[in-house]
């Protein structure tokens, strides 16, 4: 029981900094995204040095908020996408400063540099074109931009931590059958439709204030959130496995790290920000 309070009274302050800081202006969202980011990646590189391989953890930190920022300012208007040909530089860098470090197995240094701007830094970099040039739901503090709305990420971060609520409270309660056992033991299918429900109806009661698609949209969307949420966390926790840990990190007591609460983020999001960008 004092598991689940403490897992209750985090929860409620990562609500309160996610939400609120994507929410609340222009410049919070950009700060919210970027400290996620540099978090999970943080953890990543961590997690990987302790199975024994020494990626390139700075270079690789550099790059990928440099492709959350330069998403960030294309987004806004403020650069144009040709910049986004830095992120090719700053991996040719990474290659070159490769050959100087001697590691005994260089390609697993460099496949463990660049995984994580594909795994974390993309997904990320997804979220200001989200955002920006966007007209919805109003940011809490009044701005300049001539378009912003953070209504996706608001109605996405609610669904996402709905499937993961119903999920967790279905699965201690009613869970019997593993959903996959030799990756996530405590994963069940009972959960698994439990968040699912939960999400539709979440999704089918806030879909006026959403906006941006119909409730038929959010509905789907919730749909890809509990499908493809469940397999983020599932490939979360086979990374887990394979360098022997149990958590990413210990930022967020009851939750674990950045990686262990965004898990289910790093597969939905690009999904659900494609089904939005050709149907919405």
């Amino acid at each position: 029981m004092n598991n689940f309070f403490r897992r209750t009274l985090t929860g409620a302050w990562i609500v309160i900094f996610i939400l609120g800081g994507f929410w609340l202006h222009p410049v919070s969202f950009f700060i919210t995204g970027l400290v996620v980011l540099i978090g999970s990646q943080y953890e990543y590189y961590l997690m990987i040095r302790s199975s024994g391989v020494k990626p390139q953890m700075i270079p690789g930190m550099i790059t990928g908020a440099t492709a959350y920022i330069l998403s960030t300012l294309i987004a806004a208007g403020i650069l144009p996408m040709k910049y986004l040909l830095i992120l090719a530089l700053l991996i040719i860098i990474v290659m070159v400063i490769e050959l100087y470090r001697k590691e005994e197995k260089p390609f697993d240094s460099l496949a463990h540099t660049f995984f994580p701007i594909l795994y974390l830094a993309l997904p990320f970099s997804l979220f200001p074109f989200s955002a920006f040039a966007h007209t919805g739901l109003d940011s809490l503090l009044p701005n300049t931009m001539d378009a912003f709305s953070p209504g996706i990420i608001v109605g996405f971060f609610i669904l996402l931590w709905t499937n993961d609520t119903g999920a967790y409270l279905t699965g201690i309660s009613l869970g019997r059958h593993r959903l996959m056992e030799r990756i996530s033991p405590k994963k069940s299918w009972e959960g698994f439709f439990g968040g699912l429900l939960l999400t539709i109806v979440v999704a089918w009661l806030l879909s006026g204030w959403l906006g941006v698609v119909d409730r038929k949209g959010w509905i789907i969307i919730s749909i890809i959130i509990s499908i493809s949420g469940t397999y983020g966390d599932l490939i979360e926790s086979m990374l887990k496995r394979s360098v022997g840990v149990k958590d990413s990190g210990t930022i967020m007591p009851g939750h674990g790290g950045f990686l262990d609460r965004f898990d289910s983020a790093l597969l939905s999001f690009p999904l659900v920000f494609l089904f939005i960008t050709l149907f919405g």
